[in-house]
């Protein structure tokens, strides 16, 4: 009701106001973005299928679409063209300028065919080399064969993580359950972290030698550092209450870290070690080099310096290869030792 001796235009419902109400919709629009849900497992399927099936396709197309990319012709018939010979890769501007120059001078034209740089192998040529590497006699009297190489590097991976392991796991855990110890050495951690591993190399083979030492150095240095902190880390996550109930019941020193904290961090332990092994597997190439070259390291080099980059790619992807297997036996070894931590399923 209109208020006494209020003005007749304050009382009335202005048309711009009356507009401005919400209006509803018939449908609410879905949003990207929102509460994470478990994706079923024939999405989670089809997914993981397509992170791996559209790379592989992209490179298909690149590699046999002639018009998407092809910046070389190989050579197929030098024609009178001397310089030419079969098998030749020259960019597509000079091979049509030396067309056009045998045109001019009624000889014989050059005939070829699109291709891409020799870096860049067709999906075909790698899967053959790949089994080729993995089965055939080496081809080069210097050369090695891969499985030999791999094992070789697995073997590097393997000592240095465990030496990391060794000292950086027990000390990340005192760490993260000790403030005194963890500020008095998690600053100088922190420091050294952001050092490079490789910039230790020279170092290494002065103290070590030049053969397996230094490459074990380097991984124990790539991985330490970082492992002290994220194992620190994981430590203080563990609940206050639980640790406060066991000094209660006189649980001390020794027996609160054997007892309580590692059972209570044990299935997030399992996951940073996990990708702690991933890490070690990225410094593998740059520790190889150090010294005397060795392992999967050296196929990949050698090959690379007689252009065979069919066969790097195939020495990459058996990387790429051993590494996922490693992570999906250790996830499933995880669900295996920790039926009760839903994060591992």
């Amino acid at each position: 009701m209109p208020v006494a001796g209020a003005p007749a235009e304050a009382t009335r419902a202005r048309p711009e106001q009356a507009m401005a109400a919400p209006v509803r919709t018939g449908a609410r629009r879905r949003s990207w973005i929102g509460v994470a849900r478990p994706l079923s497992t024939r999405r989670r399927t089809v997914l993981a299928v397509l992170s791996f099936l559209l790379p592989v396709l992209a490179w298909a197309a690149v590699s046999y679409v002639p018009f998407l990319w092809h910046p070389l012709v190989e050579v197929t018939e030098p024609g009178d063209v001397a310089w030419m010979e079969p098998g030749m890769r020259v960019p597509k501007a000079a091979f049509a300028e030396e067309v056009a120059r045998a045109g001019a001078a009624n000889g014989a034209a050059p005939v070829g065919i699109p291709a891409n740089p020799v870096y860049l192998p067709a999906p075909h040529a790698v899967a053959a080399a790949l089994w080729t590497s993995l089965t055939a006699t080496p081809t080069q009297r210097d050369a090695i064969r891969l499985p030999l190489s791999l094992w070789h590097s697995i073997q590097i991976i393997v000592w240095g993580f465990l030496l990391s392991s060794v000292v950086g796991v027990p000390l990340g855990i005192l760490c993260g359950a000790q403030p005194t110890l963890a500020r008095l050495t998690e600053p100088v951690i922190e420091f050294v972290r952001y050092m490079p591993a490789p910039a230790f190399g020279a170092l290494m083979v002065a103290i070590l030698g030049i053969y397996d030492g230094p490459k074990i150095a380097i991984i124990v240095i790539g991985t330490f550092f970082q492992q002290v902190l994220v194992i620190a880390n994981t430590t203080r996550r563990i609940e206050a209450l639980l640790i406060e109930a066991a000094l209660t019941l006189g649980a001390r020193n020794l027996r609160l870290i054997r007892r309580v904290i590692v059972p209570a961090m044990l299935p997030q332990l399992y996951r940073d070690q996990r990708i702690l092994l991933g890490w070690a597997w990225t410094y593998l190439i740059v520790a190889e080099l150090i010294g005397t070259s060795s392992g999967i390291t050296f196929f990949i080099t050698q090959q690379a310096r007689y252009q065979h980059f069919d066969n790097v790619y195939a020495a990459i992807l058996v990387i790429g290869l051993v590494g996922s297997a490693t992570d999906l036996a250790l996830a499933w070894i995880g669900r295996r030792l920790f039926p009760y931590d839903r994060s591992e399923a």
